[in-house]
């Protein structure tokens, strides 16, 4: 008697959970960490999600393996950025589309809040993840696509979607406090490729890359000497390298401005176009962001808390 009273009460236990707790996890793929943290953000427990590219990895130039490819026939739902981030892999992902469901969350973004530019007639720079704001409606394309694919969960979506953008939000703030602090004519970004022209919109930074928007152009040599001079002229001391691309063109810079007198220095390394490692605080977007604005404030002359926002950074400024 005693064993059939608790398989009962087990059973109506188990009747009274939500269906999207007795769901098995949504299998999610997507291209960059910086989706798959979204995606995790906004999914929760009713979510399971796979990264195809790892830290240190350039987007810009991707390929799909074989092991990608399986992942992504098998998945529920497949995300990836757009805006032409993937160039490599964009027929694959339209063609796959035909077969899957696959989303290109950035493209949900305005035409009219992107950065175009003159070196790729009709198409957009896709970095849109160094905006706080702007990816805030990349969260939100998150969540109406996760709760297409699974609308028992929609309640839990919405909340976890709330505050994932709560937080960028606080960020945002941070942000401007601390870059804010940095002298107005020191405020140049200058890093390996044109990464951080949405950082630069949002916080009244100039920002300059050696290569375009997408690391497959080629600095040439008259780009570095200009840059060199530039460096020179302007008595600017630091320039960034970025954890998913090559330092070889910014240390290029650093030699070019030395043989003029010049000293400048490596202000830090930031994240791009890749987060950190997997499982640290930078290897979420809330990190990643945090470390890139205490590491550009504190190379540039600002008062930044040792580590970073909440304490959080591995390393100390």
């Amino acid at each position: 008697m005693l064993t059939r009273r608790l398989t009962i009460a087990a059973v109506s236990a188990l009747l009274a959970l939500p269906v999207a707790a007795l769901a098995a996890p949504l299998k999610v793929v997507a291209t960059t960490g910086m989706i798959a943290d979204a995606a995790r953000q906004v999914g929760g427990d009713a979510v399971e999600v796979t990264a195809l590219m790892g830290p240190g990895v350039d987007p810009h130039a991707y390929r799909q393996t074989r092991t990608d490819i399986l992942a992504m026939t098998r998945a529920d739902l497949v995300l990836w950025h757009g805006l032409y981030l993937e160039a490599q892999m964009e027929d694959f992902m339209r063609d796959l589309g035909d077969k899957r469901t696959v989303v290109a969350v950035a493209e949900a973004l305005p035409k009219e809040v992107l950065r175009g530019h003159d070196d790729y007639a009709e198409k957009f720079d896709p970095h849109v993840w160094m905006s706080p704001e702007l990816w805030k409606g990349v969260v939100i394309e998150v969540q109406h696509v996760l709760t297409e694919a699974r609308p028992d969960a929609a309640d839990q979506f919405a909340a976890n979607a709330a505050a994932h953008i709560a937080e960028l939000s606080r960020l945002n703030n941070y942000g401007h406090d601390v870059l804010g602090k940095v002298p107005a004519d020191t405020r140049v970004l200058l890093s390996a490729h044109d990464a951080f022209g949405y950082f630069g919109r949002d916080f009244g930074f100039e920002v300059l890359g050696v290569q375009g928007i997408s690391t497959q152009s080629e600095a040439g040599l008259n780009r570095i000497s200009e840059l060199v001079n530039l460096l020179v002229d302007r008595k600017i001391s630091a320039v960034f390298v970025e954890s998913s691309v090559s330092d070889r063109s910014v240390r290029a810079l650093i030699e070019g401005a030395a043989a003029q007198g010049h000293t400048v220095k490596i202000g830090g390394e930031l994240f791009s176009d890749a987060m950190g490692a997997d499982g640290t605080y930078e290897g979420t977007l809330i990190g990643m962001l945090d470390h890139n604005y205490t590491t550009i404030a504190s190379a540039l002359g600002s008062d930044v808390p040792a580590r970073g926002m909440d304490g959080k950074l591995s390393a100390g400024y």
